[in-house]
């Protein structure tokens, strides 16, 4: 692929990424092609400020990359910071060798090096990328970005946009507070106190009147849990991590660390409308960003809201599926310190076992070894006061049951459990390789909730 391509590729992507609405208008070429660097770079996210921002191409927010199903993607990745980095790109089932997780399925990209990263998308939907390595640093400080699989035959919507959620921990002169604090890592997670969306703070995102619109939505934070309503605007839950569902009326959704919720809507007839976007706590209302209607598209009534096609997920043998056990628990705050006087953090177990790798190639053996090409029942045990997202990474998983609420089985790559909850996932073990199994709150994962399965 020519440089001149490649980089062509990345300014229309980081034109895309730059405008408030981050329409997915992107002109199509037979290529999919990126270079994403990773450098720091100052930016504002507070008004007058200045914030040392890591980044993908010097932006916040990072380049949107597409492509569509089952075409082959390549990105060029070269990383300009003064540590190593890898790239993840969740919820893709992918080759393993292209995974992104340092020491499982790459080398660490040391400073100064380069990686490409090449791999074709089997699914389509909204999807995510980030380091897979000082995750709360990388991830707390921008590298995040938005990866879309656009379906083989494009679903007839009048616009699609999408909303990022991302915190950060800021002082009033921009400078970065601790990304961590134990006592919350023990806990939910260290919470931001900069809420933004698409990079900034309670955006308007412009949609046209009388159309229909697919919004999409990401939770790209390191710790903050939404639960998602549109107040009195009717819209349908068509999509949940980039799988589609029967579209079904949207009242309130959780969204986890991680996860995305694709909504199907009609917008009024009038221009000047705003649609506020709520995180609902309780009886109350937090309105995180907001659509507002421009020029109507039409006299008369909007088609109807498209139903996505399913994704080539294989469905598991439930009568033949083998059963395995984890149960995710609290080790409780106790902070072992070396003899060196480096503290180490483990405040979760995955089986009573911490995760102890990440940081070099010893590695610990698998929490479980699966056959490839069998079904498998994965019995999920939250023992623990707080909730998880618990994230596959590699395969995608069929939600079976919960004993907190009443489940329509679909499929996923994360499921948020809730405080003592008990669930059931099952799956086809089709992908070989090594694959993380983690939550995705990044200091619960940073902190021992993590582990890996090998399929062979």
């Amino acid at each position: 692929m020519k440089r001149r391509r490649f980089l062509q590729r990345s300014l229309q992507a980081a034109a895309l990424a730059a405008s408030p609405q981050l329409s997915l208008s992107l002109s199509r070429q037979p290529e999919h092609d990126y270079i994403l660097t990773a450098e720091e770079q100052p930016l504002p996210v507070l008004p007058d400020t200045s914030s040392a921002l890591l980044t993908f191409n010097g932006q916040f927010p990072a380049p949107v990359i597409r492509t569509r199903q089952g075409e082959k993607l390549r990105i060029h990745f070269i990383n300009k910071l003064p540590q190593e980095t890898t790239i993840h790109w969740h919820g893709i089932r992918l080759d393993n060798a292209m995974d992104g997780v340092p020491y499982l399925t790459q080398p660490p990209v040391k400073p100064g090096a380069t990686f490409d990263y090449e791999f074709t998308c089997p699914d389509a939907g909204t999807f995510w990328y980030h380091p897979h390595m000082h995750s709360i640093e990388q991830l707390g400080r921008g590298m995040v970005g938005a990866l879309i699989v656009e379906e083989r035959n494009k679903p007839a919507f009048d616009a699609d946009v999408m909303a990022g959620f991302k915190d950060w921990r800021l002082n009033s002169d921009g400078s970065f507070m601790p990304l961590s604090e134990p006592r919350h890592a023990a806990r939910a997670g260290t919470l931001g106190n900069v809420a933004t969306v698409n990079g900034r703070q309670l955006p308007e995102i412009a949609v046209p009147a009388n159309a229909t619109v697919r919004l999409r939505l990401l939770n790209m934070d390191n710790s903050r849990q939404f639960a998602i309503s549109l107040g009195d605007t009717p819209a349908r839950v068509i999509a949940i991590d980039a799988m589609p569902v029967p579209p079904q009326a949207l009242e309130v959704h959780d969204l986890g660390v991680g996860m995305r919720l694709d909504l199907g809507l009609h917008t009024p007839a009038e221009a000047g409308v705003e649609i506020p976007i709520y995180d609902r706590k309780g009886r109350f209302l937090q309105k995180v960003c907001s659509l507002r209607t421009t020029a109507p598209l039409r006299s008369g009534s909007p088609p109807p809201i498209p139903v996505l096609p399913a994704n080539p997920v294989s469905e598991p043998d439930l009568s033949q599926a083998e059963t395995h056990r984890f149960v995710f628990e609290w080790a409780g705050a106790m902070t072992p310190v070396s003899k060196d006087g480096h503290a180490h953090h483990e405040f979760w177990t995955i089986n009573r076992r911490a995760w102890a790798g990440m940081h070099s190639a010893n590695l610990p053996e698998p929490l479980a070894e699966l056959s490839l090409g069998k079904s498998y029942i994965f019995e999920l045990h939250n023992a623990t006061p707080h909730g998880h997202p618990i994230h596959l990474h590699g395969l995608i998983f069929k939600v079976l049951s919960s004993d907190r609420k009443t489940i329509t089985p679909f499929f996923t790559d994360t499921i948020l459990l809730e405080k003592n909850e008990r669930a059931r996932i099952a799956f086809v073990a089709d992908n070989p390789g090594s694959w993380m199994y983690h939550c995705h709150v990044i200091e619960h994962m940073k902190t021992g909730l993590m582990g890996y399965i090998r399929i062979s």
